[in-house]
């Protein structure tokens, strides 16, 4: 669980992004190729948070990720973190494909 502070920070800049905005805290997930897959990193006690989300989908956000970073080396997310996020943007795509489909209003 993250600290009520780093809750509190990720809950603002995601509402944010859910307003159309684009957080200050946000940048482009590295090899994603461009804004459609935004991290945001909190520091708090010393540790790092992130949260890896997408705005690729009109009306919706996803989180696909949430996590505190453990590696004390380089800035790069790891492999496997990568990996864990191109597997839950498929799963986005395809339950976005599935409420466009079924006519569901857009959030």
């Amino acid at each position: 669980m993250f600290p009520d502070e780093v809750q509190g920070a990720f809950g603002h800049a995601l509402h944010q992004a859910q307003c159309g905005d684009e957080p200050i805290s946000a940048k482009a997930l590295k090899g994603f190729g461009g804004r459609g897959i935004l991290e945001i990193i909190e520091d708090f006690d010393g540790n790092a948070y992130r949260v890896v989300y997408t705005v690729r989908f009109s009306g919706l956000i996803y989180v696909l990720h949430a996590f505190q970073k453990k590696s004390k080396k380089g800035i790069a997310a790891p492999k496997q973190t990568i990996d864990l996020v191109k597997s839950r943007l498929r799963d986005a795509e395809n339950d976005y494909r599935s409420r466009r489909e079924m006519g569901e209003p857009k959030s």
